[in-house]
């Protein structure tokens, strides 16, 4: 892809997740209504809505296909560049007022981040990432990983999806794990902890079983500013397991 369309692709994915990051901001009062959920899981209005304004923008502006949260694939077929939209990740900190949540939007070729764009509309903060020349943005500022080498200087950022494994075993092997960083925090959005990666906020963000649309924008972002985004053991329902780092721990 020429550096040309590349900067256009940007642009698209800045005035989409501004525009359903706004649209989610403004009309919360009606988009939060909830319309299914499970023991571990919440889905609002709001995940329906913003994705329709994202899908409209992107079908109208863009000539490649989308992965989607809610919508899915738009083709059977993908081919080797394709969209990755999560319209709203942290739905349940929507849900709650817990202003952690945000638009999260990422052009991937052969499934390896090109792309991301994150907009944190409680603060209106948008993230940028150009993983082909390898540069990070926080509201135009360049951002960058942390120079952190230890753990026991560190902050985890981590997690427990909906489907997570609550055996005895699997939780005594997280709690372990944290036992080794200076700090940990759960946030419950995988695509803020991405960019607090990138942004030196913390250190490092893993998480098993995680989707690929709740990450894909967040590794484009931590890789251009530095890191290290590993994602790995993807499944047919596009599951994951990821660790991103500043690459130093």
């Amino acid at each position: 892809m020429s550096k040309v369309n590349f900067d256009k692709e940007i642009e698209i994915a800045i005035k989409a997740a501004k525009s359903a990051g706004q649209f989610l901001k403004k009309d919360k009062n009606n988009l939060n209504l909830q319309i299914k959920s499970n023991p571990k899981d919440t889905k609002l209005m709001a995940d329906i809505e913003s994705e329709k304004l994202i899908l409209d923008i992107l079908n109208s502006q863009s000539t490649y296909p989308f992965l989607a949260e809610e919508g899915g694939k738009s083709s059977e077929n993908l081919g080797e560049i394709f969209w990755v939209v999560d319209p709203l990740d942290g739905t349940a900190n929507y849900n709650r007022n817990i202003p952690i949540c945000c638009v999260s939007i990422g052009l991937v070729k052969n499934m390896k981040p090109l792309i991301g764009v994150i907009f944190d509309f409680n603060n209106d903060d948008l993230y940028i990432g150009d993983n082909i020349n390898k540069f990070a943005l926080l509201n135009d500022k360049k951002i960058m990983v942390s120079d952190i080498h230890n753990r026991s200087d560190g902050v985890l950022i981590t997690g427990l999806p909906f489907n997570t494994d609550y055996s005895d075993n699997a939780l005594k092997k997280l709690i372990s794990d944290m036992q080794t960083w200076k700090k940990v925090r759960m946030i419950g959005s995988a695509a803020m902890a991405s960019c607090y990666v990138a942004s030196g906020k913390a250190e490092l963000y893993k998480e098993k079983g995680i989707y690929l649309w709740d990450i894909i924008a967040g590794a484009a972002i931590v890789e251009s500013a530095g890191g290290k985004a590993e994602i790995n053991d993807i499944n047919e329902a596009f599951q994951v397991d990821v660790v991103f780092s500043n690459s130093k721990i």
